[in-house]
């Protein structure tokens, strides 16, 4: 399989040098050439399959030429050793929780296929990779902890200075080894500009191997298809239209499941639910896509005024609006509602929400209130002790750190500080 740019002005790759290059020198994001359907006996006996063989089956025909079976099995089950549970909320809706992997969010499967992936191709090679990458959240830390000690990798991780929860700056800045951290004067959509502008500097892409781990990667964006087909896998028996519910800041998680949706997943529908950065949402109802500087939230890994994913979905479905429109709604939340929401679902259920599961399921139930017989799964991408203050604020209850929390939390944060670009070029070109 091959991929292109989606500006369409640059040379078609394999799946390895797309991953390399993380974006095209035309400064488009990489779409697979195809999306191969899988068959209908391969959703028929998915109960029968380990995680490990979903996934293969899955992913296999977009990385086959370039990273072999013998190969990319053992990397499966290395990224997918933990669990995908979904959990029961109430008789219509359940939540699949992504957080029980190593830095408890969502993003530890793609960052993990990655780096491994990453791995994998520079083991015959002696120049070093430089892994750029810009986090409003979880992205950092999921990155540092899949990427740590990776030979031939160097991570640089840019996250925007107090817009990250405390447990969030930990996971990314106390790690050493070949991990760096640059905390930004400025928000999200300030580093993730950074990022794409060193891909584009001449004089840096000379003297350094850059690539990326933000969901613009084909590597860390394409991974994320597995949680829907592990979801599927325990609600067939349901026997109900599905519908997923996905808190979206750069679109990447919902993008993918679209794409195991065109490969075939019985879905009928998916919700993209955000907080006040409601660019998506209001293209779903004017069709005018109109970027702007994203405002800080309590749900801050959705603070994204410009998502970079949304050219994916746009392309997936041609630009062809009414039909995007019959597979995606978008709803848009603010933090006073996601807090009610975390307050109602603890007050009637006794379970523990994130501010980002909540915004999944204030968009869950806004859909389902449309159409009650569907069965909904809201997506959880983190665990709610990675926004301590707020959750324990919120409903009125201590909240438990995992061993995964703990073992962060007295260790000394170690970061550099930048204001522009200017400063993170030199920073690469001296380091």
């Amino acid at each position: 399989m091959n991929f292109y740019s989606l500006h369409k002005n640059a040379p078609v790759v394999s799946f390895k040098d797309a991953v390399i290059n993380g974006i095209a020198p035309d400064k488009g994001l990489y779409f697979p050439e195809s999306i191969p359907p899988l068959p209908s006996s391969f959703f028929d006996g998915m109960e029968d399959m380990s995680n490990t063989d979903i996934a293969f089956t899955a992913i296999r025909p977009f990385v086959t030429e370039d990273v072999p079976d013998t190969v990319l099995r053992p990397i499966l089950e290395n990224v997918l050793d933990f669990d995908f549970p979904v959990v029961p909320i109430e008789q219509q809706i359940g939540t699949l929780e992504l957080f029980h992997g190593p830095t408890m969010a969502f993003k530890d499967v793609g960052a993990r296929f990655m780096a491994q992936c990453l791995g994998y191709f520079s083991r015959d090679t002696k120049n070093e990779v430089t892994v750029l990458v810009a986090t409003s959240g979880d992205t950092g830390g999921a990155v540092a902890n899949g990427f740590l000690g990776v030979d031939g990798v160097r991570v640089v991780i840019l996250y925007p200075e107090g817009k990250v929860s405390d447990i969030q700056e930990r996971q990314l800045t106390t790690l050493g080894q070949n991990i760096t951290a640059l905390r930004v004067k400025g928000t999200f959509d300030d580093c993730q500009r950074m990022v794409k502008t060193a891909f584009l500097d001449e004089e840096l892409t000379e003297n350094k191997q850059l690539t990326s781990a933000n969901s613009i990667n084909v590597a860390r964006w394409l991974p994320q298809m597995f949680y829907f087909l592990l979801a599927y896998k325990q609600c067939k028996k349901e026997g109900k239209d599905l519908v997923f519910s996905v808190p979206s800041g750069n679109f990447g998680n919902i993008c993918a499941g679209l794409v195991a949706q065109r490969m075939g997943l019985p879905v009928k529908h998916f919700v993209a639910a955000t907080n006040i950065n409601d660019t998506v949402p209001k293209f779903m109802q004017t069709q005018l896509y109109d970027p702007k500087p994203s405002t800080a939230t309590i749900s801050n890994a959705m603070d994204v005024g410009d998502p970079s994913n949304f050219i994916r979905i746009r392309h997936l479905y041609n630009d062809d609006f009414p039909e995007l429109e019959s597979q995606l709604s978008s709803y848009a939340f603010t933090d006073a509602e996601t807090k009610e929401a975390m307050l109602n679902i603890y007050a009637t259920t006794g379970y523990v929400a994130d501010p980002h599961g909540a915004v999944g399921y204030l968009g869950l139930k806004k859909y389902l209130a449309a159409y009650p017989k569907a069965y909904g799964i809201f997506l959880e991408t983190a665990h709610p002790v990675k926004f301590l203050d707020v959750v324990e604020d919120t409903i009125g209850k201590k909240v438990a750190l995992p061993p995964q929390i703990e073992k962060v939390m007295n260790k000394e944060k170690r970061y550099l500080t930048i204001e522009n670009y200017t400063e993170l070029k030199e920073y690469l070109l001296q380091s």
